[in-house]
Parts: C-alpha cells; sequence; structure tokens
C-alpha cells in the first residue's frame, strides 16, 4: 500500500509510446489491451482547484469537551488522508456522540468526515442534521486527489500517542472494508484503476522523504500492504513508456464527484436535512438545537475553535478533460497523473512531503497549472520522438 511518498519517483521527463499491446507471460505484467496515452495539453484543461488538508502533528483530534453546555465531539485533523480513513475514523468518533444519550446529534461540517460521520450515527440509531456554510462542490474534500493514500501526512513520528499505529490499523481496515461495499454502484463512487510507478534509476530501497533533519512525517504503509495488489515490475521490452524503468499494480480511486453525490443522497433516504449555517466562532454554536455535536470541519477548526495545531497544507490540481478509455494513474518525477470519471488530475507532489506545508493560501496558480500540465504532455509523448 502506498501513499503520497511512496508515490514520488525521480528522474527527468520522458515518453510514453503509442498504443501497444504487451505480451501475457507467466511471471510477468502485461497489459491486455492497448495503453491510450494521456492527451495533455493546455486547451484541455478546464479548471484549477486548490485544497488545504488539514494536517495535526499528533494526528486526529478525536475527543469530546464541553462547551456552553453542549457536547462536542471532534473530529478532523487527518491531513491527506481524509478520504481514505474517513469511515473507520467515524466509527471512532460517533460512539463517542452516542455515548451522551442523545438520540438527536448534529453534524457541523459537510466534507468526507461530515458526510460518513453523518451516515455512521444514522446507522447508530441516530436523528443526525448537518450544518454546513458550503456543499459539495464547493468544499475543500470535493477538491481531492482521489486515491487511497491512508496514511498520507498523518502526524508526525515524534508527536503522535504511544498506540497510534494500532489504531491507524484500524481504522484504515476498517475505512477500506467500506469503501469496498461502494464497489459497483451505479456512478462508480469507488473503483479499482492501474496505477504505473516510472523512474529513470532501478526501484531501490524506500529512502525517507523528510529532509534536512526536520521532523519525519509517520510512515504506516508496510503494516497494512496486504491490502493493495502486489506491485509488478514491468519487463523493458513490454514497458509503453520511453521512461526505462516502469512497475505496476492496482490500487482504489475515489470518484470523488459521484461519491460525495452518493454519500448526501443516502444521508437524505435516512431522514437527514442539510441546514445552512455560518458559524464564526464557538459562540456560533448557540444556534444549533442539538445538545450534542460532531465537529468535522477539518481545517475550518483552526479558526472556528482556534486549534492552531492544525497546519494547511496547500494542494493544486489542474483538470483535464475526461479521456475515453483512459483509466489509470502515472507517478513520474514529482508529477502525478489520475485518471478519474469526472476529470483527469494533474498534480505537483513536490520533491518531500514539505511540499505546501504550512502554506494557506488558496488562490489557483495558473502558471504552476500550465506547467504541470505542459510536463504531462512530455511524459506522454510517444516513443519514438
Amino acid at each position: 500500500m502506498l501513499d503520497r511518498r511512496s508515490l514520488i519517483v525521480g528522474g527527468s521527463l520522458a515518453a510514453l509510446a503509442g498504443p501497444t499491446v504487451l505480451r501475457a507471460q507467466t511471471g510477468r505484467f502485461a497489459l491486455p489491451e492497448p495503453l491510450i496515452p494521456v492527451d495533455a495539453r493546455r486547451d484541455r484543461m478546464y479548471r484549477v482547484t486548490v485544497c488545504l488538508r488539514p494536517f495535526r502533528a499528533a494526528g486526529p483530534r478525536i475527543e469530546a469537551e464541553r462547551i456552553s453546555g453542549k457536547t462536542v465531539v471532534h473530529h478532523y485533523g487527518h491531513g491527506g488522508s481524509g478520504w481514505s480513513l474517513s469511515w473507520g475514523s467515524a466509527q471512532q468518533a460517533v460512539p463517542l456522540a452516542i455515548a451522551t444519550g442523545a438520540r438527536d446529534i448534529a453534524v457541523i461540517g459537510a466534507g468526507a468526515i461530515g458526510l460518513t460521520s453523518a451516515i455512521t450515527a444514522q446507522r447508530m440509531g441516530a436523528k443526525v442534521t448537518i450544518y454546513t456554510k458550503e456543499r459539495f462542490p464547493q468544499i475543500r474534500s470535493g477538491y481531492a486527489t482521489g486515491s487511497w493514500t491512508p496514511s498520507s501526512r498523518i502526524g508526525m513520528e515524534d508527536q503522535v500517542a504511544p498506540g497510534f499505529g494500532d489504531w491507524w490499523e484500524k481504522v484504515a481496515r476498517a475505512s477500506y472494508a467500506m469503501h469496498q461495499s461502494y464497489l459497483g454502484v451505479a456512478g462508480s463512487p469507488v473503483e479499482w484503476t492501474p496505477r504505473w510507478f516510472l523512474s529513470d534509476e532501478p526501484p531501490g530501497p524506500h529512502k525517507p522523504s523528510t529532509p534536512d533533519g526536520r521532523p519525519r512525517f509517520l510512515e504506516l504503509d508496510h503494516v497494512t500492504g496486504d491490502l493493495v495488489p502486489d506491485m509488478q515490475n514491468v519487463a523493458p521490452e513490454d514497458n509503453p513508456f520511453a521512461i526505462p524503468y516502469a512497475r505496476r499494480n492496482t490500487q482504489m480511486t475515489f470518484n470523488v464527484a459521484q461519491y460525495c453525490r452518493q454519500l448526501e443522497a443516502e444521508f437524505e433516504a435516512s431522514g437527514g436535512r442539510f441546514v445552512h449555517a455560518e458559524l464564526e466562532s464557538v459562540k456560533d454554536l448557540r444556534h444549533i438545537r442539538e445538545t450534542t455535536i460532531l465537529n468535522c470541519t477539518g481545517y475550518a477548526a483552526r479558526a472556528l475553535f482556534g486549534d492552531e495545531s492544525i497546519v494547511p497544507v496547500r494542494g493544486q490540481i489542474a483538470w483535464l478533460l475526461p479521456q475515453p478509455g483512459v483509466n489509470y494513474g502515472v507517478f513520474y518525477n514529482h508529477l502525478y497523473v489520475l485518471a478519474r470519471r469526472d476529470g483527469i488530475v494533474v498534480q505537483a507532489l513536490g520533491e518531500n512531503d514539505y511540499f505546501g506545508f504550512d502554506d494557506p493560501d488558496e488562490t489557483p496558480d495558473m502558471a504552476a497549472a500550465v506547467a504541470a500540465i505542459d510536463q504531462a504532455g512530455m511524459m506522454f509523448r510517444p516513443k519514438s520522438i
């Protein structure tokens, strides 16, 4: 199982072969049909989005607090692992709200954590109302990359509590199981798609991605490696890319647009309702009639609850138009290209996990977006060029 650290592969720009059928051979990976190159051109870019991931060095905050006569169960701070850990984390947070004896529960926030927490509370017998200023597609979760990355910026090695790894594994496995229940659903909110990992150097031992003596981000992928199909080396003659070394596996993809709509529909079908609310401080909790509240506000909790332990990690995506027949992801030279049903993600990853760290700017950088598209275009040029 890989998070974004494992997705960074070094090297210079190179090119992709045109449609090629790879030979099936025992013990070696081979494509069953031609690999269609991504048509990465500036005139196919239709939007640029920015997401601030809510990172906490100590890991997600899941605890109850009494505020102005109400019980607030905090459930936020999942870094780049919000979608991936959402269901299992909700199974840890929601019981704290149910334990109050309340059967009318409020959820603040309608992102990945808010929606899955609300549905989990409904399944535990609660009547749930979501209070939110924005819904999809304006929510930050709506700008997520869409890959299964349960340990992406989930904490710092020297700041998480003892036993955090065991907690994380339990949550990751529970989330993984729930995501699988959405396979085959109309619109494909969750599906398995291929991933290619390209490099100019032969695959070698994993190198930590945190340089210069700075605190290290947790690396937990090895704990749940059994959940993802094994990585396979691709023989040079079977590699459709001009980049010399290729590996491949299959990973879980979230088609975020459809997944958000699926969860909203499921929530409302079970009697849930959305209420527009603009909360600027904890004083505004008085406008919420429920006495038990699940705080699933993500990065917004920094301002709303004064939690300065939340550090923004900026991520930008340049979106290409969907392309028929393209359903895979490629990682090369600090660039990630992932084809989803609602468009093709092109994202610069940076040389290490500090890329975008503590950057709260949500203004799209158009020059960087165009540069990423151009880099992707070079990656997908035919071998003969």
